[in-house]
């Protein structure tokens, strides 16, 4: 009889710690979540290390080098050197009609 009652008592102690690793909101779902958002941080860490990378190497040819410092004036200021000569292409709006050529009338497509 009274090995029966320790058996039961262990048995309750089991499904109650079960209980509170599997459905509680500090057991194994509160790990899986917090691994999700380890794995979500790491890889937006990542992102940010390439950007911080590539801003430094930014920094570094901007503060040592002529090279980046021209382009930035061609680009973003439309600057051009003192031995360049500069050059404007422009593309036509629209084709003018042809001498001859009807257009259709109001309302219809051409075809």
């Amino acid at each position: 009889m009274i090995i029966r009652v320790i058996a039961g008592v262990l048995f309750a102690a089991l499904l109650a710690l079960q209980y509170r690793l599997w459905v509680s909101d500090d057991g194994m779902r509160d790990v899986w979540r917090l691994e999700s958002a380890i794995t979500t941080q790491r890889q937006e860490n990542d992102r940010l290390r390439e950007r911080n990378l590539t801003l430094s190497a930014e920094v570094r040819d901007l503060k040592d080098g002529r090279t980046a410092i021209e382009e930035r004036a061609r680009t973003d200021l439309g600057m051009i050197g003192a031995d360049e000569t500069f050059s404007q292409v422009v593309q036509p709006a629209a084709a003018a009609p042809q001498p001859g050529a009807t257009a259709p009338p109001p309302g219809k497509p051409a075809g």
